[in-house]
């Protein structure tokens, strides 16, 4: 199964990318969330621009890519799982858990270090919200979130299969978490209680800083709710909330790739908060929830 899957990694995934691509686009169409503010063919030529120059980069850089790093990995019993001979069908399950949560944290830590929040800044000053910004990022940063999955495989030693069931399974939802989509409030509550809805991970694409630093999650909505990041609504609502950053507005610097491109060298960042720390915990609400929040000066602050 591994050799196979190993053999066809770039077919299998391109394959589920399509269909998925396909379907939630279509969804878009008939069920609209929100009015988009920009021209759709103008995001998606640049935002698809972004991915297949990405995509080339990745396999000029790293020809094996994820998966012939879990092979070698395997073959060399690196990594946890091989260490302890973990069964196979316990091993896939874990293996996809553990680089979830591997993701959660990255995710936080581009938004927690200045340096690398200017590259992840291009992946949410979008100024709308569709399935085509789930796959918008920096080509640095995804280099960067290429090296920090190599060093996660190298580590866990997760099955091949494991790997390109995560990666397939990652682009599925990124594409079904940040889509365009109307979910009944009943089904979106049944389905966010185990992963990450449209609903919930759009809070995240807020301009308010404290909505911005919440539900970090791609995938599982378990590491939010555990670790103290969750957010259920934004206060302006899903239709009236303000998508992108608010020092980034003007389209040609946001929704055109040479821009993208430019983004992270682009002005400084004193005004993004979550890394700061300050002493308002005198003034904070006793009880309230250990999220990260605005304080009376709008820098957001950590209780």
């Amino acid at each position: 199964m591994d050799t196979f899957v190993q053999a066809h990694e770039a077919i299998i995934r391109l394959g589920f990318f399509l269909g998925i691509f396909a379907l939630v686009a279509l969804w878009e169409v008939l069920a609209p969330r929100r009015a988009l503010r920009v021209s759709k063919a103008v995001r998606w030529v640049n935002n698809l621009g972004l991915v297949v120059l990405n995509t080339i980069l990745l396999r000029l850089l790293f020809p094996a890519a994820a998966v012939g790093v879990a092979a070698f990995a395997v073959k060399q019993d690196w990594g946890l799982l091989n260490h302890f001979q973990v069964p196979f069908w316990l091993a896939v399950p874990v293996a996809v858990i553990a680089m979830d949560f591997v993701i959660w944290l990255q995710h936080v830590m581009v938004h927690a270090v200045p340096a690398l929040w200017r590259l992840h800044r291009v992946h949410h000053a979008d100024l709308d919200y569709d399935l085509t910004t789930g796959a918008r990022f920096h080509p640095i940063e995804i280099i960067l979130s290429m090296l920090i999955k190599g060093a996660t495989l190298m580590v866990v030693g997760p099955p091949v299969v494991a790997v390109i069931l995560f990666e397939a399974i990652l682009n599925c939802m990124a594409m079904f978490n940040h889509g365009n989509v109307r979910l009944p409030s009943s089904l979106d509550r049944a389905l966010r209680r185990l992963v990450v809805t449209p609903d919930m991970h759009r809070v995240h694409h807020s301009v308010e800083d404290d909505e911005a630093n919440s539900n970090f999650g791609f995938n599982l909505s378990w590491w939010d709710r555990l670790l103290g990041t969750y957010c259920d609504q934004p206060r302006a609502g899903h239709e009236g909330m303000t998508i992108g950053i608010r020092k980034y507005r003007e389209p040609r610097q946001v929704s055109w790739l040479p821009g993208l491109l430019a983004l992270p060298f682009r002005g400084g960042i004193t005004g993004y908060a979550i890394n700061r720390r300050g002493d308002l915990r005198e003034s904070w609400p006793e009880g309230a929830p250990g999220i990260l929040r605005p304080g009376a000066d709008g820098e957001v602050r950590v209780p």
